[in-house]
């Protein structure tokens, strides 16, 4: 049974009980909160507040502001670098909306922050056409560490770490007070991944695929819940101008369209759970009815955006969240339909032998209809054959009689 999610908008003090997992917990401030099967947070009136993955505290608080607004009330002195910016009085936050396995927070100062319920907890803050501050509070024992200016990683004491990428224009640092502090440009956006088991090289090379803009999106094929059942999708849109939608997931295959603006190809990063394909040992990926070729590094990868054939890459995840993470690199866009199958079989099988099943009951189907026909020719009814017999038997027996009458 999947869990529930569902907010909670209170402004009295309600005394704690108990209550469902995966429900909305009630606080003394007004307040709004979602749980989900990965992820949970509140939101109070200018933070997305304790942020936790997978049962960890990733973050303590998140606040977003308008870089107009942040420098207009004196939080941030104009002419200041990046690392001296360390509070902001944030926007006023609202948990707007929510879906299967997300929801969306949206803050006066016209950004919006995406929170995923999958197992690397993504969120993402889009700053929506207008420049905006983030600040982030981390926990006072966790370490944090700049990559670059496009990311800054944070360790916390239990071993569980998290990335804040930049995507677009915008820089993140580790501020004065060694905290987490970006600013986005227009267009710019921050993202949010987290890894419970500690972070490795794959994690990093993904990382960069979405900072560097050649991810265009990350797509999760999940159960909705710990316990099991149907399967989930959730679809995180990285790209400008692009959408992927699941439009199958079945044990075995995975179907999806990809659609974009822009004519230059991306690369889709999607996670798939055992229950969805259970093994990627012979793993077919077509683009649109088309084989792509499997690609050897990430390097190869990125050599087929552009060129004359898709391809695919393949890493096994040690986590028990997901049995494979598989990218495939679509080398020119438009509209593409992306299909994943363990097997090779089409989206139609359900058996696994492919199309030759659908080919075999076809053919059972015209034999058993030639065994009736047969069977209703030589029954004891007045089939076609026997019909025409009768009609010749007479003729000849009346031509018979005439001439014997003549003589």
């Amino acid at each position: 049974m999947a869990l529930i999610r569902t907010v909670l908008v209170v402004s009295l003090l309600v005394a704690s009980g108990a209550l469902p997992t995966g429900t909305a917990a009630a606080t003394t401030q007004q307040s709004e909160a979602y749980a989900g099967t990965h992820i949970e947070f509140e939101t109070t009136s200018e933070a997305i507040a304790n942020y936790s993955v997978n049962g960890n505290t990733v973050f303590e608080s998140m606040k977003v502001q308008s870089q107009s607004g942040a420098e207009s009330r004196g939080d941030v002195q104009a002419g200041v670098g990046l690392s001296a910016v360390t509070s902001i009085t944030g926007a006023a936050l609202s948990l707007e909306s929510q879906t299967e396995a997300s929801a969306t927070v949206t803050a006066e100062s016209g950004a919006t922050m995406e929170a995923h319920d999958n197992s690397r907890g993504i969120l993402v803050v889009r700053s929506d056409g207008e420049s905006q501050y983030v600040t982030v509070n981390v926990s006072g024992s966790a370490e944090t560490e700049s990559e670059s200016d496009q990311r800054v990683v944070v360790t916390n004491e239990n071993g569980a770490e998290g990335t804040f990428i930049v995507v677009g224009d915008g820089e993140v640092t580790i501020n004065d007070q060694g905290n987490v502090s970006a600013n986005l440009e227009s267009n710019g956006k921050l993202v949010f991944r987290s890894y419970s088991d500690g972070r490795n090289e794959d994690d990093e090379q993904k990382e960069q695929l979405i900072s560097e803009g050649k991810a265009a999106a990350e797509v999760y094929v999940m159960q909705k819940s710990e316990q099991g059942g149907e399967l989930a999708a959730d679809v995180v849109q990285y790209g400008e101008g692009t959408t992927v939608e699941v439009t199958q997931q079945t044990e075995g295959t995975v179907q999806m369209t990809a659609d974009r603006s822009q004519q230059e190809g991306k690369i889709i990063i999607t996670s798939v759970s055992e229950q969805a394909i259970s093994s990627v040992e012979d793993l077919q990926v077509t683009v649109d009815g088309e084989a792509a070729a499997e690609a050897s590094s990430y390097s190869d990868l990125e050599g087929a955006i552009g060129s004359d054939t898709s391809k695919f890459l393949v890493r096994q995840q040690s986590s028990a969240q997901a049995s494979a993470d598989v990218l495939v690199a679509v080398n020119q866009f438009s509209t593409r339909e992306i299909t994943m199958s363990e097997d090779g079989s089409d989206s139609e099988d359900s058996d696994g032998s492919g199309s030759d099943s659908t080919d075999s009951s076809d053919e059972e189907m015209t034999a058993t209809d030639e065994d009736r026909g047969t069977t209703a020719t030589n029954g004891p009814g007045f089939g076609p054959v026997v019909a025409l017999s009768a009609l010749v038997a007479v003729a000849v027996l009346a031509l018979a009689r005439r001439r014997s009458s003549k003589h």
